[in-house]
């Protein structure tokens, strides 16, 4: 999925063309991961038409990115999490390394971080520093590309500490 998605982010394609470009990436595979990345809406449809009796699909990606539902995540399997993880990582390690392969960059000033922290919180506790986050994301996010704006992409990444089954024992 990681080797398809390099190349979606440079260009649209079709099954046939991603086939021509990743001969090494069996078919069967590629039209799975496919099916998969357009199921979980990474991949969208922007245009099809006709080729002998068949339905030729472009695909590109999609400007909104993987947002699962609740109902999603109740639905998926680990495999499928961490095959969606996967595609997230690779998503922030290239858009990184785009944002590096620039002239001129200045980290500060464009806004560029990254950092990891922990916070020992109840349920009540976290649910009172994420709320009003999500908030404040979900008001800047209905902001549309205008003059003067330019594009950001803030990624979260929440992990609880795993469950130690043998202290709870």
């Amino acid at each position: 999925m990681k080797i398809i998605l390099n190349v979606m982010r440079q260009q649209r394609a079709t099954a046939l063309q991603l086939h021509e470009l990743l001969p090494e990436v069996p078919q069967a595979t590629l039209y799975r991961h496919l099916h998969k990345l357009a199921e979980a809406e990474v991949l969208i449809v922007v245009d099809q038409y006709q080729v002998r009796g068949v339905v030729e699909k472009v695909y590109a990606l999609s400007e909104e990115g993987v947002n699962l539902t609740e109902a999603d995540l109740e639905n998926i399997t680990k495999d499928d999490h961490m095959r969606y993880f996967t595609t997230f990582v690779s998503s922030l390690l290239h858009d990184f390394s785009q944002y590096l392969e620039q002239p001129d960059i200045n980290m500060a000033q464009d806004g560029v971080g990254y950092r990891q922290c922990s916070l020992y919180l109840s349920d009540d506790e976290f649910a009172e520093v994420i709320v009003p986050f999500q908030e404040a994301l979900q008001k800047a996010m209905q902001h549309g590309p205008a003059p003067g704006r330019r594009r950001r992409t803030l990624s979260l990444v929440i992990i609880p500490e795993a469950e130690n089954k043998s202290e709870g024992e």
